[in-house]
Order: C-alpha cells, then structure tokens, then sequence
C-alpha cells in the first residue's frame, strides 16, 4: 500500500471531502472517501502562525495500490485545494 500525505490552510475538510467527491471518489464517512483505486482521509490541526497567531492546517491522507492513480488524483486534488486556500 502506498501512502502520500498533504496539508492545506485555509481549506475546511468539508471542502476538501467535497473535492474528493468531485474526483470520482464516494464518501465513507464525514472524513473518507473512496475512489476505484484509492482512499483518502482528512483530518484538522491547529498550527501556530508567529508568536500569537493560530491557523486551521487540514491534512489529506491518500492511500492506493499503484503510484500512477496516486500522482494523477493528487495533481488534479491539488489544483482545486490551492485554488481555494488562503
């Protein structure tokens, strides 16, 4: 199995399911979705920005059999989240 991970600001986990929703994928719960090939699982952490400052950070964990479904789900992924991020 391999395993990649990401993480976006700026970017609820809603949004970010939702997106896997839009590559094809069907969710499992609030937080998985599952595509053909693959699975990916989101999760929220708090992050410090500067000495006073916090940031929502949100992590997407992609999992699959084959590194080419791998790369192309995350390049399409990726070019919808930055489009949204802050």
């Amino acid at each position: 199995m391999i395993e990649r991970e990401r993480s976006y600001r700026g970017v609820s986990a809603r949004a970010l399911v939702g997106y896997l929703d839009n590559l094809g994928g069907e969710r499992v719960d609030d937080r998985t979705v599952e595509g053909e090939d693959w699975r990916a699982s989101v999760s929220e952490s708090k992050v410090s920005v500067g000495p006073s400052m916090t940031l929502t950070e949100t992590t997407v964990t992609f999992e699959g059999e084959r590194a080419e479904t791998l790369d192309s789900l995350i390049e399409k992924f990726s070019q919808k989240a930055i489009r949204a991020g802050g």
